[in-house]
């Protein structure tokens, strides 16, 4: 891998990874559905900015909005179970349980849509959720209804995206495929559709005055669309035309590590050997599911590929569709 290639996973990494930082900072402050409406209005905003500087040709071929139904499967409710999550959980557990989403895509693949189900992928995610067992069940976190709720919230984020691959596959990439800046700004526009009534609902229920909580919040929430959501989308695409589709997704690997960093050293979020054990199992599930099942693929894009938005996230993969 180029040293600049290496450079741009290690901050794509980083960011995903800061964006539990940033939940966990904000959500408390705003509410957890007025937080995820904020990441995904302003990293709209981010990537209109991006398409203009760009010049992209704003043709979506009939296809606009097949994007804003995966945007709401793929961001809205996501970032919404996470938000949710960010009030019961430390930063490092949402990062942890975020890599089960392949697992999730195995499992749901096989049900719904006819996916082999290998040796290795069954293999997989028995790692996988047993690694989520260690992590929940022995973690520094004690059992408790919260802990119940956040874990359950990121556990259905990530069969959302576990989801949102095939839809991806049969919306777009069957259907002639689609440029993935295009999917990406119509996904998080779906997504800013879905949540704006929650958020509405949630500051009239609670308190709307918390919109003017601290500065270090806002700056969080600011953080969390334009650097953990445009600027991250813009980093992976630029993996994917360098790279191939496959070896960028060794971020789904690395997003964990940096969660836990980033909550140990700006939230005092405690590591305990559930971390390493539980995250040892998902690394092993990771591994199983995402790349050796593609060891006699080459790991080079095919001419005229179009890229698609939903993949890297969650750790999926499809030829016709990563992230």
């Amino acid at each position: 891998m180029p040293l600049s290639s290496l450079g741009r996973l290690l901050l794509l990494s980083a960011l995903w990874g800061a964006s539990f930082l940033f939940m966990r900072i904000a959500t408390p402050a705003l509410g957890a559905f007025p937080t995820a409406f904020f990441r995904v209005f302003l990293g709209t905003l981010g990537l209109v900015m991006i398409l203009v500087l760009l010049r992209t040709s704003w043709r979506f071929d009939g296809k606009f909005k097949a994007t804003l139904a995966i945007g709401m499967i793929n961001s809205g409710i996501p970032f919404g179970m996470f938000c949710i999550a960010a009030q019961y959980l430390p930063a490092g557990y949402s990062a942890m349980l975020n890599a089960s989403t392949p697992l999730m895509g195995v499992v749901i693949g096989a049900i719904h849509f006819h996916e082999p189900l290998t040796r290795d992928r069954l293999i997989g995610v028995a790692a996988g959720m047993l690694g989520v067992g260690v992590l929940v069940g022995t973690g520094p976190v004690a059992i408790s209804g919260g802990l119940v709720i956040g874990a359950g919230a990121c556990l259905v984020a990530a069969g959302c995206y576990g989801l949102s691959g095939f839809l991806v596959k049969g919306w777009i990439a069957q259907r002639g495929g689609l440029d993935s800046r295009l999917i990406a700004l119509g996904s998080q526009l779906g997504a800013t559709l879905l949540l704006s009534p929650f958020m509405v609902a949630q500051l009239w229920l609670d308190d709307s005055t918390r919109l003017w909580s601290s500065a270090n919040v806002w700056w969080a929430v600011v953080a969390l669309g334009l650097a953990c959501t445009s600027l991250a989308y813009l980093l992976y695409f630029r993996l994917v035309e360098a790279l191939g589709p496959i070896k960028p997704l060794t971020v789904t690997m690395l997003v964990p590590m940096f969660g836990v960093l980033w909550g140990t050293l700006f939230l005092g979020e405690q590591v305990t050997w559930a971390h390493a054990v539980g995250g040892l199992f998902i690394g092993i599930a990771l591994w199983l599911i995402l790349f050796k099942r593609h060891r006699s693929q080459p790991d080079s894009p095919k001419p005229g590929l179009k890229i698609s938005v939903n993949d890297a996230h969650r750790g999926h993969s499809d030829s016709s569709s990563p992230r």
